[in-house]
């Protein structure tokens, strides 16, 4: 495997001498820009899309919406958010989410949001366009239905995941490693396979010759 990109915890960029120009993948959550994730709970999305957020920004606070009801404070201080810097919003109401969202985006420069089952296009189209007005990162989460076409400056939908450290049925878990597939203009046009591995370090790394998506099942 090739390492491609490791989210630099200052300022959301490539480390050891990576650019974002030579990097296949941009994960970094610019100002303005919408990063968008697909999967089904337990494919390790949420700590992907909490260390994006993470790397935005080491001074500033960031603002969680949860839609499910679930959210782990836990999780972002692991990913080096300070407690006093993270604000987390419960909104599951299908009715209240797109002015919560719009409020957050408002007032803080990263947000990640979940977004709930029936929230219309029209809405998430509106609050792209007031993130990159605000000049506020956006991670949105899907918990149901893909995120329209033409909103993302990337997509990134978990595949698999597999846990290291148990083979034969036992051991030590290590590292958690999610296998996604990343597209859009974030990807130079080109639909990607990569690995994130899930240790804290959020290595991101190429699935090498991989042309169909890898088979594995969400856990945890």
């Amino acid at each position: 495997m090739e390492d491609l990109f490791t989210l630099n915890k200052d300022n959301g960029s490539p480390l050891e001498g990576e650019s974002t120009d030579r990097a296949p993948v941009d994960l970094s959550l610019a100002p303005g820009r919408v990063l968008g994730l697909i999967g089904r709970p337990g494919s390790g999305l949420t700590s992907i899309g909490i260390a994006l957020v993470s790397a935005a920004t080491t001074t500033e606070p960031i603002a969680v919406l949860d839609g499910r009801g679930w959210f782990c404070p836990s999780l972002a201080w692991e990913a080096g958010i300070a407690p006093e810097r993270l604000v987390v919003v419960r909104c599951s109401d299908v009715r209240l989410w797109p002015q919560v969202a719009a409020t957050l985006l408002e007032g803080f420069v990263a947000v990640y949001a979940e977004v709930p089952h029936h929230v219309s296009e029209q809405v998430l189209r509106r609050l792209a366009a007031l993130a990159r007005s605000r000049r506020a990162g956006l991670v949105l989460r899907s918990m149901g239905s893909d995120l329209p076409a033409g909103l993302l400056y990337l997509r990134v939908e978990g595949v698999a995941v597999r846990w290291d450290g148990t083979d034969g049925g036992y051991g030590r878990l290590v590292r958690r490693v999610v296998s996604i597939r990343a597209s859009g203009k974030g990807a130079r046009g080109v639909e990607r396979y990569l690995e994130v591995m899930c240790d804290g370090a959020n290595a991101v790394r190429l699935v090498s010759g991989l042309a169909t998506a890898p088979v594995g099942h969400a856990v945890g």
